[in-house]
């Protein structure tokens, strides 16, 4: 290339002024062809006066503020759904099937809500409905009605002194309270430290003084004296038997008791009891008392005072109860300690914390609002007015999408998903408002006002519109979600980006029309001020158009390189001052220094390197797509909430709750056992010994005693049967010391008492005689033989005579941690003198290595107590209180079943669920109804309903033991149908605890039955994933239909199904996963159409496609570098991948094009296609590269608040944003402009007529695509792939 080519190709410099002058004039040509159009005549009439400006802004900002207030006036206001069964899929065979067996409950039986989250019945149980829930509770929760007495007890409230026994005596609310074991030891609840941390928070809760205006007030509380005077009932807990109290002579199990009672014994006596179980986990067994958690519930009643009955002004009352419950939320948060997790649930409190929850992530968007604030304000040089009305353009098109997401499209809901909006909008916003702010200050060199103004709306608001286009597609492609919550949050953010791009195309001309002319001179003498101040020159503002002296690129061949490989770097780029090519020469302090920074750092490097670049790319995607077919299906139930929370803690722990479906207000001790005569456990030695230790004990020990051990035991330091063993040292000369082990305080020289050195202990209190639990013997034994002083040892067997080891006292320890107790170790050296060491923990006692025996070992002795406090005799009775001495409890109760595993229903007579009249398809409001079968028929199918009953709770694979369910509790053909037919004989029976009642239903009108429903417990394990559980629904459908299919063909049994509420939400996440799937394909479909249009050319569509398909790869590879796996949080998170990368590599797409309307053509130069890609490459970052990394930036910023969420889907969906826009900014400054400067077109410019051939082409490629995939549709080949895909 010789010289005259370079000045051709490279021409930049000002030494061509004529030249620049021309090409300003031929482009401005154009332009001003362009502004004689009505259109942007009218445009260019409004953004270059600012009182038309200041009208628009006025006009378009009050506008949706408008519009919103009238929707919060006059239209219904919008529901904050935040449940989980916002994501159930109605429309799915398995949502229909338990729709209909709802639907036909509710008419049956009046209602049937298995959506709570906390399983809690609420106001249904009161009012004599029958929920999923069954109340164990006798019978004592009918329906007070409103009779004379409920009126004459609301006019005696103010004065009545005795308890009212109408008010709050029926349990209808309640706060759920789960104790699990954490910390140190065996995980075991049952031990004394964690049983008193229970307690004291029972009582905490009690102690509330408002508690006594809420309490449940049943009449069976009145025979428990302890009570008082406000006969509240405790709470119904294990701990009612653990901490009985006593009054008058009687013990009373209510768990009031100021003492622990012996754990082994109190639970004992608990199981006998089927309900005990309720309180446990399902590894606890009577021969294993030990649980990893305790559950309780406090029960509150209604009617609450100043209401005549629960029905009066129910929902006055529930409020009324929700202000008080909610207090407890902030109290319980603060009781969990090292040993104990304390959780706490119910309707109320449940939902109070999750709309904290909600409330407190949605105040990061404030926080993340003002960070993207002050980086907008900086990266627009420090202008206020233009980052001001660059976010207001953002907030009001919020506004405008929320009014025609409400009142437009007629949506009811705002789901949890959208609140993620408030995040995400910032970053999509801020990139649109940069683009125009970058693209006003690139056409500074058009001169006049209207040239500039046209310019900038034509090219920003192509560019933007695009990429808006795009984003918005890949959020509506989301819309055609079968699961509600998805296809809202799809509608929602595809109007919020399009409302987002217009208000911006709308309001920032008007904006910079009015900074040009009345803001900027302030601003920048205010630059100029902060400038002297500062020391700095004071020339330049902050977009100045008088700011030339900002150093930008020269572009100089390398010949050299150029001869050697024609596509090899054919461009220096280096820094010059004197440089200012056209449409760079009026940059803010800011965007220049970051220009700079793109070129030297970024551009430069790329171009030169673009093989090695794209190389390394293709290695990247390679192995990113291998890391993405690693990526597995979800393994667990999706997490809602972090793992460290209340929330998700409760949400987990349902799959090992016993009998998380049940209330049990009436399972306690209180309502289980009756008041007993203390007299009558005394005949069998509970106080003063251990049941299993023989009444002689005490004897037997004093007989064994040495002779001078009264004397020694007169001169102790012991309170009653306490007594004190000290312990002094002697250091001898070797290594070992010597010990010695007294009853008398006093220390003979040269013995020191011991110190704390090596958590030695210096004394110790123990029994004289065996006490309650305190029953392991332990000797001090003394031997003379060692010279010059005695030797000590302790053990747990007897002395060894034959070594001259003697008796010197005996002691009393407990083998088990006992209520205010301290775990001791002891330990006898195997060398001479013997000597043994008393320490608080093994490394102190590591004298022996010999394992544990008589002479080492461990046990609990009582803790160090003042006389006046401490002594035995001054503790309450029930302290150590063994009821099941001399074995006074009965046999254990077998376990029932409590719905630990999910309940399958089998229906027969219902053929599905009437939708027709029912709109949208969201999980709130009228389900339809029940279609019934016209032929079924029970006496005629009755001995098949009973083979089918008989056959399928023989299956131990799907059913548990004991689990069938096939008739319902007290209705009359449970008990006729036995003896109509002989198959009906000996059906299975359920193990149900007392009072529990059969899921078993049927269905009648007119005296006639219309549809049964059998109930199993099936061995499906609620804590697998979706994808886990999916085997367990294949396994009941095929047997199911192995047994219809087996039925006589004119039988309406054939006609049956099975259906389970747990079904819905597994083929919930499955859906979820597979339609996010569908809508990334479907959104990267439509971002290549769009991108195809919008370039008019193949090779201007390769690089942005690349760029796409590697984004999704290192995303998805990222993933699973995480440890994540694939569920429908983050499957839906991969679906707005696509218009979130395309971004980025299309505005770098727009400015190659527009550097090839903007720049002098190379005349003469064809055969160097290379060299004009490359500068066409350098000239679109030139372009758009500052507000595509100020977009990226502040993207990122806005999404960083979102990793600090606790609600775990916005974690997620912020995380996997951030990463996206960082790999996508890389992917777009490297990998685009490699592509673009290697096979880009060198002298392509966008025509109309090609634009049109790009739609046409694009048209007819989607048609011929939704063609083929109908035809595939008809031939079920979609639906059998995706059956194979959740099935492997």
């Amino acid at each position: 290339m010789d010289a005259d080519d370079e000045a051709l190709l490279f021409h930049t410099t000002r030494g061509v002024e004529e030249e620049e002058e021309q090409v300003e004039v031929a482009t401005v040509g154009g332009l001003r062809h362009a502004v004689i159009g009505g259109p942007w005549r009218l445009v260019a009439w409004v953004y270059t006066r600012p009182w038309a400006s200041g009208a628009v802004l006025g006009g378009f900002l009050v506008l949706p503020c408008a519009l919103f207030a009238f929707m919060l006036l006059y239209w219904p206001p919008l529901d904050i759904d935040l449940s989980y069964g916002a994501f159930e899929v109605h429309s799915h065979f398995s949502a229909e099937r338990f729709d209909a067996l709802a639907v036909a409950l509710k008419t049956q039986l009046g209602s049937w809500d298995r959506r709570k989250r906390d399983s809690e019945g609420g106001e249904a149980e009161a009012l004599g409905e029958q929920p999923k829930e069954n109340p164990v509770n006798n019978g004592t929760l009918d329906d007070a009605p409103e009779t004379a007495a409920g009126h004459q007890a609301s006019a005696r409230r103010g004065r009545r002194s005795t308890p009212d026994y109408y008010l709050q005596s029926q349990a209808l609310w309640r706060i759920e309270l789960v104790f699990v074991a954490q910390g140190e030891g065996d995980g075991n609840i049952f031990t004394p430290e964690r049983l008193r941390t229970i307690h004291e928070v029972e009582r905490l809760l009690m102690r509330h003084p408002q508690f006594p205006q809420f309490c449940w007030k049943p009449v069976e509380v009145l025979k428990d004296l302890p009570l008082g005077p406000l006969y509240c009932s405790p709470p119904s807990s294990l701990l009612s038997y653990l901490y009985p109290s006593e009054r008058g002579g009687k013990i009373y199990y209510d768990g009031m008791g100021p003492d622990l009672a012996d754990i082994q014994g109190s639970l004992s006596l608990a199981i006998t009891h089927p309900q005990f179980y309720w309180y446990v986990d399902e590894s606890l067994s009577p021969d294993h008392l030990s649980s990893s958690l305790l559950r309780s519930e406090i029960h509150f009643g209604a009617p609450l005072p100043s209401y005549y009955s629960v029905q009066d002004r129910a929902d006055e009352q529930r409020s009324h109860f929700k202000d008080f419950a909610v207090q407890y939320a902030e109290i319980l948060a603060k009781q969990s300690t090292s040993q104990v997790k304390v959780l706490y649930g119910g309707t109320e409190l449940f939902d109070h914390e999750v709309r904290h929850t909600f409330r407190n992530d949605m105040m990061l968007a404030v926080i993340s609002g003002v960070c993207i604030s002050v980086l907008v304000y900086v990266l627009t040089s420090f202008s206020a007015f233009l980052t001001f009305f660059g976010l207001a353009s953002i907030g009001v098109s919020c506004l405008m999408a929320l009014f025609l997401y409400h009142v437009a499209f007629g949506v009811r809901y705002l789901g949890i998903l959208n609140g993620v909006a408030a995040f995400v909008i910032i970053g999509i916003g801020v990139d649109d408002v940069f683009v125009f702010i970058n693209t006003f200050r690139q056409a500074a060199h058009l001169g006049h006002p209207r040239r500039r103004m046209v310019y900038t709306v034509k090219t920003a608001g192509r560019a933007t519109f695009f990429t808006s286009f795009t984003t918005a597609a890949a959020y509506a492609a989301n819309a055609l979600s079968e699961i509600p919550a998805v296809r809202d949050f799809g509608l929602f953010m595809a109007l919020i980006v399009s409302c987002c791009w217009l208000w911006v195309c709308i309001l920032m001309p008007a904006a910079l029309c009015i900074w040009t002319r009345s803001v900027e001179p302030h601003e920048n003498d205010e630059f100029r001020c902060c400038k002297s101040f500062g020391g700095l020159s004071p020339s330049h503002g902050p977009l100045s158009d008088d700011d030339d002296d900002v150093a930008l690129l020269s572009l100089e061949t390398e010949p050299d390189l150029l001869e050697a490989d024609s596509d090899a770097a054919v461009l220096s780029l280096s820094v010059e001052a004197p440089l200012n090519p056209a449409g760079h020469r009026h940059q803010g302090v800011v965007s220049a220094k970051l220009q700079r920074a793109l070129q030297r750092f970024v551009v430069r490097p790329a171009v030169e390197r673009r093989k090695t670049v794209l190389g390394v790319f293709l290695v990247l995607l390679l192995v990113s797509a291998g890391c993405c077919c690693l990526l597995r299906p979800a393994s667990r139930a999706p997490l809602l909430f972090r793992q460290d929370t209340n929330l998700q803690t409760l949400l987990a722990l349902r799959s090992n709750l016993s009998s998380q479906g049940i209330s049990c207000p009436m399972c306690s001790g209180v309502f289980m056992e009756k008041p007993h005569s203390l007299s009558r456990h005394a005949s069998s030695s509970t106080f003063g010994m251990s049941a299993h230790e023989p009444s002689n004990s005490a004897a037997a020990a004093a007989s064994m005693a040495p002779p001078n051990a009264a004397q020694q035991n007169a001169t102790s330091n012991q309170t009653g049967s306490l007594l004190t063993v000290f312990i002094s040292k002697l250091e001898a000369r070797s290594s070992d010391s010597v010990y010695r082990f007294s009853l008398n305080a006093s220390t003979p020289s040269p013995w020191t008492l011991c110190s704390t050195e090596r958590e030695q202990v210096s004394s110790f209190q123990a029994f004289n005689h065996p006490w309650l639990n305190y029953t392991k013997r332990m000797t001090v034994c003394v031997s003379h033989d060692y010279y010059p002083y005695p030797g000590w040892m302790i053990t747990s067997g007897s002395c060894d005579r034959r070594h001259s080891w003697m008796p010197e006292f005996l002691f009393y320890v407990a083998a088990s941690a006992q209520q205010h107790s301290r775990k001791l170790h002891f330990a006898q050296h195997k060398l001479r003198p013997h000597p043994t060491r008393v320490c608080v923990s093994p490394p102190g006692c590591g004298v022996s290595g010999t394992p544990d025996g008589p002479t080492r070992g461990t046990f609990y002795a009582p803790l160090p107590r003042d006389s006046a406090s401490a002594a035995p005799e001054k503790a309450s009775k029930m302290f150590g209180f063994n009821p099941c001495a001399g074995g006074a409890c009965g046999r254990p109760a077998v376990r029932p079943l409590v719905d630990t595993g999910a309940m399958v229903f089998v229906v027969f007579g219902i053929l599905g669920v009437n939708r027709t009249q029912r709109r949208g398809n969201h999980v709130i409001g009228d389900i339809g109804n029940v279609i019934l079968d016209p032929d079924f028929d029970i006496f005629q199918e009755m001995g098949h309903l009973c083979k089918i009953c008989k056959a399928v709770s023989a299956n131990k694979q799907l059913v548990k033991p004991g689990g069938a369910q096939c008739l319902p509790s007290g209705h009359k053909l449970s008990s006729v149908l036995p003896l109509l037919h002989p198959e009906c004989h000996a059906l299975p029976e359920p193990n149900l605890l007392p009072g529990q009642l059969s899921h078993g239903a049927v269905g009648t009108h007119a005296g006639k039955v219309r549809w049964i429903s059998m109930a199993f417990e099936s061995t499906t394990y609620k804590g697998k994933s979706s994808f886990q559980t999916y085997s367990d629904f294949l396994r009941w459908e095929t047997f199911i239909q192995e047994q219809l299919s087996a039925l006589p063909p004119s039988s309406a049994l054939r006609r049956g199904f099975q259906t389970c509420e747990h079904w819905k939400q597994i083929f919930m996440e499955i859906i979820g996963v597979e339609s996010a799937l569908w809508s990334l394909l479907l959104s990267l479909l439509i971002c290549v159409a769009a991108v195809s249009v919008f370039t008019a050319h193949l090779f201007l569509l390769l690089p942005v496609l690349v760029t796409i398909l590697g984004v999704i790869c290192v995303v998805g590879a990222a993933m699973y570098w995480l440890g994540w796996e694939l569920g429908a949080v983050e499957a839906i998170s991969l679906s707005i991948l696509v218009g979130s990368s395309v971004d980025y590599c299309l505005h770098l797409v727009e400015g190659y094009m527009l550097a090839g309307e903007t720049t002098p053509p190379a005349a003469g130069l064809g055969c160097e296609a290379a060299a004009r890609r490359q500068r066409r490459s350098v000239e679109a970052v030139n372009h758009v590269g500052v507000a595509i990394v100020s977009s990226a930036v502040t993207t990122v910023i806005s999404t960083l608040p979102l990793f600090f969420c606790v609600i775990v889907p916005f974690a997620k969906f912020g995380q996997i944003v951030a990463i996206n826009t960082a790999v996508s900014i890389l992917f777009t400054l490297t990998v685009t402009v490699a592509t673009l400067a290697s096979v880009a077109p060198a002298d392509f410019s966008r025509t109309p007529g090609g634009v049109l051939k790009a739609a046409a082409a694009a048209l007819a490629l989607a048609s011929a695509g939704g063609a083929s995939w109908w035809a595939l549709g008809r031939a079920g080949l979609p639906a059998t792939w995706l059956a194979d895909g959740v099935h492997t």
